[in-house]
């Protein structure tokens, strides 16, 4: 008995509809279910529990076809996006498949998301594929993946699918010459706050949430099968030997440069927030000032009026007299802080690398004076 649910969400828009599709005879699955039967022993903990998924374990061929997905229609900040498939064996989710959502404008009414992703599970399941909805995967652009629609998508998924994950594929890293993908989930705390929808200062204190512990990393494992691996030796026997001088050259790539770019960028974005929440102090403690005085002043009107002889002024409902300002949502800020957080780690292991070439010149240099 499987069920599992289909979603899309574009980068900027908020979680668009769900799809629920029953597989065989079985009942839909809630979303604090585990996965049952063929798809493997789902360890269901819940919300508030340890993680339901340990280590991801991706087959090669996904790989490629992300990267493959991402050079097709990729271009520059243009964000690509698929379906991952495959089944969660005890705490290790296994992705051994996975579809990309076609590029559409807005013009394009008539073509039907939902019912785009039912067909593509359909057909898989009729040639033997795994057809298990497991997460989503999202390309990135200089890192930069730390938004609120990511937020919002991912916890949709992981509200209905407990075990699912987003894979972050950062294509101008992989050019690089190393293979960015990382997988991500929610922390149990933050979905928590999720569900409650409650995003005020006191319920993100209250739940201890700061912006190191809104995602959590999943380790990932990428396995190839046998077959697979002798084609790859006999490619490699059979390449020329590439030129890899490059990989010494002491010249700082402009990712580097970008990086600190984008880093300012989200720097001014947090200035301008703490400037809007200190706002929001003075006006609460300017209205408390209000208030206090207020309160005063009826005081001393009723203290002269009972020595008048004459009866207290009515009660009045201070609430209504002085709203208390609206405060600014704080999830924007932490999602700005974790941003910052992953720009000034991409930095650092960039800056350790061109650090590594200098001492090694500097040592070769000195070595052959």
């Amino acid at each position: 008995m499987y069920s599992r649910h289909a979603q899309r969400i574009t980068p900027g828009n908020k979680p668009g509809k769900m799809a629920s599709r029953k597989e065989g005879t079985g009942s839909t699955a809630t979303s604090s279910s585990s996965t049952t039967g063929g798809a493997g022993k789902g360890k269901g903990k819940g919300g508030s529990g340890d993680s339901a998924v340990k280590q991801v374990q991706i087959d090669g061929l996904v790989v490629l076809k992300i990267i493959k997905h991402y050079q097709e229609e990729g271009q520059g900040t243009e964000v690509v996006q698929g379906v991952l498939l495959g089944l969660v064996v005890e705490d290790r989710l296994e992705i051994t498949n996975c579809f990309p959502f076609p590029q559409h404008t807005e013009d394009d009414a008539d073509f039907d998301e939902v019912q785009y992703q039912m067909e593509m599970m359909r057909s898989l399941r009729h040639v033997n594929i795994d057809h298990l909805h497991v997460g989503w995967y999202q390309s990135t652009y200089y890192g930069s993946f730390v938004t609120r629609a990511l937020l919002d998508s991912q916890f949709s998924y992981q509200h209905a699918i407990e075990e699912s994950v987003v894979l972050i594929y950062d294509p101008i890293k992989t050019a690089q010459g190393s293979l960015s993908l990382k997988a991500y989930r929610l922390t149990p705390k933050l979905m928590e706050v999720c569900k409650e929808k409650d995003f005020s200062p006191e319920a993100l204190k209250k739940a201890n949430i700061t912006f190191e512990y809104m995602f959590e990393e999943v380790p990932i494992v990428i396995k190839n099968s046998h077959l697979i691996n002798v084609l790859m030796w006999e490619l490699e026997k059979k390449s020329a030997v590439a030129d890899k001088h490059e990989l010494l050259s002491l010249a700082s790539s402009n990712h580097l440069g970008k990086n600190l770019q984008l880093l300012m960028d989200r720097v001014d974005e947090m200035s301008q927030d703490i400037v809007k929440y200190n706002t929001y102090m003075r006006n609460t403690s300017k209205q408390q000032q209000q208030k206090h005085q207020y309160q005063q002043r009826r005081q001393q009107e009723n203290m002269q009026r009972q020595s008048r002889g004459e009866p207290p002024l009515p009660e009045e409902d201070l609430s209504k007299l002085f709203k208390p300002p609206q405060p600014p949502a704080r999830m924007d800020s932490l999602l700005i802080a974790g941003q910052i957080n992953t720009y000034c780690q991409n930095i650092k292991e960039f800056t350790a690398q061109n650090l590594g070439k200098l001492f090694m010149a500097q040592a070769l240099q000195e070595y052959n004076n």
